[in-house]
């Protein structure tokens, strides 16, 4: 036997036991962003490297460290999609689906960043990405916000907190990085080796640091919220009014400022209350110059993106996933000889009986077997056909869940005897 192999670190397996969760989340999403007027839009893994580089900003932990970049066998430089705002920006572009238009996209997928795999963070992770493409106003932001507070009612997550900044323009945050370039340089003996590195290319980085001992320092740091220009304020002000209008709470943190480059205004984040670092479900901002950075005519945009296996593993311990769907009938044979039969008639079933989840026996076993397989797929109904029954053309059907003893029915007074039967049994399992 050869040497097992593993996966790859940091990028999991989905077993069978935990996707009834993910499709949960998935459907409920699907459902709501659909009733906002958002269309799904599906985007490539792989993206040609400069996309990146370009968007979300050469001196960022994610291009300068993170991303899975290499050369493909046409010698071009080619990298798995690290998030996807970028990838549909570029889609936008490439597509002409821009020149004044409007759109509310959203997409699902894998994301690749090479970080130190830990609770909460894979190099292979799952994200829902939302983006509103051609609004300028703080309404667009204040209802994709809303939107995000409904999904976590709908899906019975509770105790998220909504933390709230904004980074005004490209301008004002220029100046105010000299002023906190200035102030992180005069005490550059209290920074640790990453504030150190990030001081250098993305000093607002710095803000961010998880690190305890550096908290004190940031603390003292001079605010960007106090070096806003009066039209980001403005917009600050309306977005902050409309949230308190609509009953979403919020927290402003001058310190958040999102680890990409191409945020202005708003920036935003849905934090659980534990206390990890990886705190974040959903985190999001304004990008009002990134399609034009990327060659588009200039658009205003604003969105988020999701962590669905922060969110999955909320809704577990939320106890807020419903239970697997089991079959309502499991058809047993009696003989391998009759799984011929077997199989035509489950499979004419399906099609007469559509809303009727069927199980059919396949590889064999004995009757005894069988009927356990029976009971532990949870089914109400087992179907039994062996060579006897079909030679009189008959089906056996024996209730699994209650002490009714078992009946035949002749395959000619099929499917209306099995639905006589199922709601039988239907009726005894309700039963307390």
């Amino acid at each position: 036997m050869g040497e097992q192999i593993q996966p790859v670190r940091g990028m999991n397996d989905v077993l069978p036991e935990a996707i009834g969760a993910w499709q949960y989340f998935e459907r409920v999403t699907r459902e709501l962003l659909t009733a906002y007027g958002y269309e799904e839009i599906r985007v490539p893994l792989l993206e040609h490297t400069e996309l990146f580089q370009r968007a979300i900003g050469e001196h960022t932990d994610v291009v300068g460290k993170e991303m899975y970049t290499f050369i493909d066998r046409g010698g071009d430089s080619l990298t798995l999609r690290p998030e996807a705002t970028a990838g549909i920006v570029r889609a936008l572009i490439s597509n002409g689906m821009l020149r004044g238009q409007r759109h509310k996209l959203w997409c699902l997928g894998p994301m690749f960043r090479h970080e130190a795999p830990q609770a909460g963070r894979y190099r292979q992770f799952w994200q829902v990405d939302v983006e509103a493409v051609g609004s300028p106003g703080p309404d667009v932001d204040a209802e994709l916000i809303a939107m995000s507070a409904r999904l976590w009612q709908r899906l019975g997550i509770e105790g998220l907190t909504l933390q709230l900044n904004s980074l005004g323009t490209p301008e004002s945050r220029r100046l105010y990085r000299a002023r906190l370039v200035e102030y992180l340089e005069a005490h550059a003996s209290q920074l640790d080796a990453d504030s150190r590195r990030r001081l250098v290319g993305n000093p607002l980085r710095v803000l961010d640091s998880k690190n305890p001992e550096m908290q004190e320092l940031i603390s003292r740091a001079p605010r960007l919220t106090e070096h806003l220009d009066p039209e980001s304020q403005a917009h600050f002000e309306q977005l902050c009014a409309m949230l308190r209008a609509l009953g979403v709470r919020y927290e402003i943190n001058p310190r958040l400022v999102r680890g990409l480059d191409y945020y202005n205004r708003t920036v935003f984040e849905w934090i659980t209350a534990s206390t990890a670092a990886q705190n974040a479900v959903c985190s999001g901002g304004r990008y009002d110059g990134l399609i034009a950075q990327l060659g588009g005519d200039a658009t205003p945009a604003v969105g988020f993106a999701m962590g669905v296996e922060r969110l999955v593993t909320l809704l577990v311990a939320a106890g807020r996933v419903p239970a697997a769907p089991r079959p309502d009938v499991y058809v047993v044979v009696g003989a391998p000889q009759a799984f011929q039969p077997a199989l035509q008639l489950t499979e004419r079933l399906r099609t007469e009986r559509p809303e009727v989840r069927f199980e059919l026996n396949a590889g064999g076993g004995n009757l005894k077997a069988q009927f356990r397989r029976a009971d532990r797929s949870g089914a109400l109904l087992a179907l039994i056909l062996g060579e006897d029954e079909v030679a009189r053309a008959v089906v056996g059907l024996k209730p699994l869940r209650d002490t009714a003893g078992q009946i035949e029915c002749p395959m000619a007074q099929l499917p209306a005897g099995l639905d006589t039967a199922l709601a039988a049994a239907r009726a005894a399992a309700a039963k307390p």
